[in-house]
C-alpha cells in the first residue's frame, strides 16, 4: 500500500475551502499512484475549533461538506482519511465529536472518534468534544489499520513517566489485530517537540512491531503555529519518511518495501523558531483579513526582529516602518532604524512626538500639582506612540505588529496602551537572549541586514534621560535564566535561587514582578507560541490574587 502523507494549512471555519484544499492534495496524491491520502485532524474544519463546534450549524455544515467531498472524490482510485467535526451521540453531553472518516469510492468506508480530550496547556477539548466509548480498527483494502486522532496516540505507559489518562488507544487497537497505526494530529510546535514526537512514535513502533504513521497540519492559527513534520517509521523504530517544517508538503510510503521520501526539514531549533514565527505571523495576518503591516521602529533589536520576520511573511512591498524620535532619542535611534528599512527594502517613515508630549505634559501639569517627573511621563511618550501607530493602522488598513518580547512582557517592562498597541504580538513568546540570536540567524541567511550597532548598543527604551534596560532589570542572560525556570519549569523562587546561585532578594523580585503583570498580560494582543509554556491561552492565572511566592 502507498501512502501519501497530506501536510495542509487550513483556516479554521473555512469548510469550503478546506475541501478544495483537501481535493487539490488527494489529487495529486492519485496521480502519484497512491492508494490512500491521509490527512491531519480536523482537516475539514481547521483546528482547533474551540466553541465553534457549540453552532449546530457548524456541526451540520461540517458534515454536509464531508459528504460532498465524499462525493468530489468517488472517482480518484484513492481513499482517504479526513478529519471533521461530527454530530455527537444522541443523548451526550456535548454536541460535537472530533472524528475522522475514511472514504472511497464516492462511500464513507468507516469513522473513528477521538477518545481522550486533552484539557492541559493550549488545549481544552473536553469543553467542546464528546468522547469515544471505545475504538475499532479499520479495514482498508484487507488491511488493517489502526486510526489514531493525535492524543489518542499520546498516552503510551511504556514513554511517559506519568500517563495522563488510563486508556490506551493505540495498545488496544494493536489487540485487534492491526498491520499498521496511523496517526492524524493538530500538535502545535514548541521548540522541543519535533525531538519528543520522533522519540515517542519510534519507541512504540519498537514496542508494538508496528510501522507506525504521523500526519500534522502545518500553518498558524491564532496563537499556534503548526509545523508539520509529518513523517513515518518501520516496525523498527527507523523514520523511512519524512516532510518538510512550516510549509505544505507531500511524501509518500510504500508499506510494502517500509521506503519512502525523506525531505529535508530544521536541523537547527533557532531556524526553525524563526520560520514558526514567519509561518505564525503570515497566517494570522492573512486569515484575519489584513495584507499590510505597521511596526514601530526604534532602531533596537525586538523591533528590528520584528520588522525581518514581517518583510519574509508578506513581502517588503507590504510592510511599513514608523520612527517615532521623543525628547530623550538617541540619533543612532534614527539611522539604525532607517538602515534596517532600506536593507529590508521596506517604507520608512518618521514622525516625531516631542511637541505632541510636551503638550500633553504642560495640559496635564495643573492636575498633576506640581508633582515629580517618574514613570507616568515615560508611559505618556511609550503612549503616544501606541496613539501614532494606531491611526495610521486605521487610515492605511495595516495592522499593527507589536515588538514586545517575552523578557518584557513578564515583568511589566511594558506599557499599556502604548509599545503594547496592536494586532498580533510577534515575538511575544521569545525570550531577549533569543532575539539577538535570531537577529543573527537573519544575518546568516541573508547578509548583513541587521546593522551590526543593533547588536552591541545597550537595550533602552529611551523614555528618561541615559536610561538602560539594567537600570530597572538584571541582565538579560540572569532575567532569562530565572523566567524560564519560574514561568515555564514553575520552580519556587527558593528552588531557582539555590540552582543558580543567584540572590534570593532578586529571584524574589522578579517572581513578584510576573505576578503583579498579569493583568498587563491579559490585556495585550495575541502572540505566537514557540515555547513550552507561552502567556496567553495555555497559561492561565487569575489577575485579582494575593498568592505570591
Amino acid at each position: 500500500m502507498r501512502i501519501a502523507l497530506c501536510q495542509i494549512d487550513n483556516t479554521v471555519g473555512d469548510l469550503a475551502g478546506n475541501a478544495a484544499l483537501i481535493l487539490r492534495f488527494a489529487r495529486q496524491a492519485a496521480e502519484r499512484g497512491a492508494d490512500l491520502a491521509v490527512f491531519p485532524e480536523l482537516a475539514l474544519t481547521g483546528y482547533p475549533p474551540r466553541d465553534l463546534v457549540e453552532k449546530p450549524s457548524f456541526i451540520e455544515r461540517s458534515e454536509e461538506t464531508l459528504s460532498e467531498l465524499v462525493r468530489c472524490t468517488g472517482d480518484l482510485g484513492l481513499g482517504l482519511i479526513v478529519g471533521f467535526v461530527a454530530h455527537a451521540p444522541a443523548g451526550a453531553a456535548r454536541p460535537a465529536s472530533n472524528s475522522a472518516s475514511l472514504i472511497e469510492g464516492g462511500r464513507v468506508l468507516f469513522t473513528q472518534t477521538k477518545m481522550l480530550l486533552p484539557t492541559y496547556d493550549v488545549f481544552d477539548e473536553w469543553r467542546n468534544f464528546h468522547p469515544a466509548e471505545n475504538q475499532q480498527i479499520a479495514i482498508f483494502r484487507g488491511h488493517r489499520i489502526a486510526l489514531t486522532i493525535c492524543e489518542d496516540a499520546w498516552n503510551d505507559k511504556q514513554f511517559w513517566e506519568r500517563p495522563l489518562y488510563k486508556n490506551d488507544p493505540v495498545e488496544s487497537l494493536v489487540r485487534q489485530g492491526s498491520e499498521i497505526v496511523i496517526s492524524i494530529n493538530g500538535s502545535p510546535y514548541d521548540m522541543a517537540k519535533r525531538a519528543v514526537r520522533r522519540q515517542m512514535f519510534s519507541a512504540m513502533a519498537r514496542r508494538h512491531g508496528l510501522p507506525h504513521v504521523y500526519v500534522n497540519m502545518v500553518g498558524g492559527n491564532d496563537h499556534l503555529v503548526f509545523d508539520g513534520s509529518s513523517f513515518a517509521v518501520d516496525a523498527a523504530g527507523k523514520v523511512v519518511a519524512a516532510a518538510r517544517s512550516f510549509e505544505e508538503d507531500m511524501v509518500l510510503l510504500d508499506t510494502g518495501t517500509m521506503t519512502g521520501e525523506l525531505h529535508d526539514s530544521h536541523p537547527d531549533e533557532t531556524e526553525a523558531v524563526y520560520d514558526a514565527l514567519v509561518l505564525g505571523t503570515r497566517d494570522y495576518i492573512r486569515k484575519c483579513g489584513f495584507r499590510k503591516v505597521l511596526i514601530g521602529l526604534s532602531g533596537g533589536i525586538d523591533s528590528t526582529l520584528v520588522a525581518c520576520i514581517a518583510v519574509d511573511a508578506v513581502g517588503a512591498e507590504n510592510v511599513a516602518g514608523v520612527a517615532m524620535p521623543g525628547p530623550y532619542s538617541s540619533e543612532h535611534s534614527i539611522t539604525d532604524a532607517r538602515q534596517l528599512a532600506a536593507n529590508l527594502g521596506i517604507r520608512f517613515e518618521i514622525v516625531p512626538i516631542t511637541g505632541a508630549y510636551e503638550r500633553v505634559v504642560e495640559s496635564l501639569g495643573p492636575i498633576f500639582g506640581g508633582a515629580a517627573a517618574d514613570v507616568t511621563e515615560e508611559n505618556v511618550q511609550a503612549r503616544l506612540r501606541g496613539l501614532t501607530l494606531m491611526a495610521l493602522s486605521n487610515k492605511w488598513g495595516a495592522i499593527v505588529l507589536t515588538t514586545g518580547n517575552k523578557s518584557e512582557i513578564a515583568v511589566g517592562y511594558c506599557t499599556l496602551y502604548g509599545d503594547m498597541c496592536g494586532g498580533l504580538a510577534v515575538i511575544s513568546d521569545v525570550p531577549k537572549t533569543m532575539v539577538y540570536e535570531l537577529c543573527r540567524a537573519v544575518n546568516r541567511r541573508k547578509g548583513p541586514v541587521v546593522p551590526e550597532n543593533v547588536f552591541i548598543k545597550p537595550p533602552s527604551a529611551e523614555l528618561r534621560p541615559d536610561q538602560k534596560d539594567s537600570d530597572s532589570l538584571p541582565e538579560y542572560e540572569v532575567l532569562d535564566r530565572i523566567l524560564r525556570a519560574y514561568v515555564e519549569e514553575m520552580k519556587p523562587p527558593a528552588v531557582i535561587a539555590a540552582e543558580q546561585s543567584l540572590p534570593m532578594a532578586l529571584v524574589r523580585d522578579i517572581a513578584g514582578k510576573v505576578d503583579r503583570s498579569e493583568y498587563k498580560r491579559q490585556q495585550a494582543a495575541p502572540g505566537l507560541k514557540v515555547t513550552s509554556k507561552a502567556f496567553g491561552m495555555g497559561r492561565r492565572f487569575p489577575i485579582a490574587q494575593s498568592f505570591h511566592e
